[in-house]
């Protein structure tokens, strides 16, 4: 495995990507009587330096995702490649190594801190675990974490609960960054702060990931949040990528019916200037179960371009007539 990837090369690779969970019924409880299709056979690429959003409604099966790259969760079927290197079923001693540059941000800056560590703890534990011995010592390296954060260094004897929401975020990259990451994968970062504070969070990521060189997965819900922050983004619906492309593509051309509802819904600034507005799109029915998803295109139940082919075949995810070469679309009918 090389040990230095040039910015723009593949950095992590998933082809095929699946996660079942098993649902177990009978009694007592025993047999398996079926499974909920949480991801199912995606294929994603993160690149070296560059921020990658991954957009969808809740329950589309984003943060398995996240979890299955990181391999906090282990994957039912397809492959992971980090710099190269399978890391699909590797063991824990086989990870070891490549455990501190992949680093993951949760989603909720509640829970996701000890709440009986101070924060000079919470963030030196990493280093500990991993016996790295920075020049000058930890809590030197843990103060300079919490200033490049925009916390007070003083705070290092503090607990969790005497901060806000917002620096308890703070605090959470401040410990994905401890280990000096080339990965770091945010579940919904900022899903859970208020509103004045997210833009705060968010710009102190995209300053990181551009001062740092560090790749993002940015996973989030947020349309407007992940156009600000990422160069390249994935539209997710009921455990299947159904489009991706640059920033430009999904957010001025979308091709894929769903991504066009989404965008349609993001609500839309008055300016000075009359310029045309966007259809507003509503759409019907509930998204069915990953137990039992339909077959085919899996939006096809709330679509209005459903054919009978759409129930017959499922999409592939291929570039459609007129769009770049990396802007995928995976409908029999895209938009024009």
């Amino acid at each position: 495995m090389s040990d230095t990837v040039s910015r723009g090369e593949p950095l992590l690779v998933a082809e095929g990507l699946t996660k079942h969970f098993p649902v177990m019924g009978g009694f007592p409880f025993r047999r398996r009587v079926g499974a909920v299709q949480a991801v199912d056979k995606i294929d994603l690429t993160v690149r070296a330096g560059e921020s990658f959003g991954l957009v969808g409604e809740s329950g589309c099966g984003k943060s398995t995702t996240g979890r299955l790259l990181t391999r906090l969760l282990e994957p039912t079927a397809g492959r992971i490649s980090y710099r190269g290197r399978d890391i699909t079923h590797a063991r824990r001693t086989e990870l070891a190594p490549i455990r501190s540059e992949i680093q993951m941000i949760f989603q909720d800056p509640y829970s996701s801190l000890n709440p009986r560590q101070t924060v000079g703890r919470i963030i030196s534990g990493p280093m500990e675990i991993n016996d790295i011995r920075p020049a000058g010592g930890r809590e030197a390296r843990v103060r300079e974490l919490l200033e490049i954060v925009g916390l007070n260094p003083e705070h290092y004897n503090r607990f969790p609960h005497e901060f806000s929401g917002g620096q308890r975020q703070r605090i959470g990259v401040a410990r994905a960054l401890a280990l000096e990451p080339r990965l770091v994968v945010a579940d919904e970062p900022v899903s859970a702060l208020d509103v004045s504070i997210q833009a705060q969070v968010v710009n102190l990521l995209r300053s990181l990931q551009r001062d740092l060189g560090i790749a993002f997965l940015f996973i989030a819900h947020d349309l407007a949040v992940v156009r600000h922050f990422s160069q390249r983004v994935a539209v997710m619906y009921l455990g299947k990528i159904v489009e991706t492309g640059s920033r430009d593509d999904i957010y001025r051309s979308p091709r894929h019916p769903y991504t066009h509802a989404l965008l349609s819904a993001v609500p839309e600034g008055v300016t000075a200037s009359p310029s045309p507005r966007r259809e507003r799109i509503r759409l019907t029915g509930d998204v069915p179960s990953p137990i039992l998803p339909p077959s085919g295109c899996r939006f096809r139940t709330r679509c209005w371009k459903a054919t009978d082919l759409c129930a017959a075949e499922e999409p592939p995810l291929a570039q459609v007539d007129g769009s770049s070469g990396s802007h995928l679309t995976a409908c029999h009918f895209p938009e024009p």
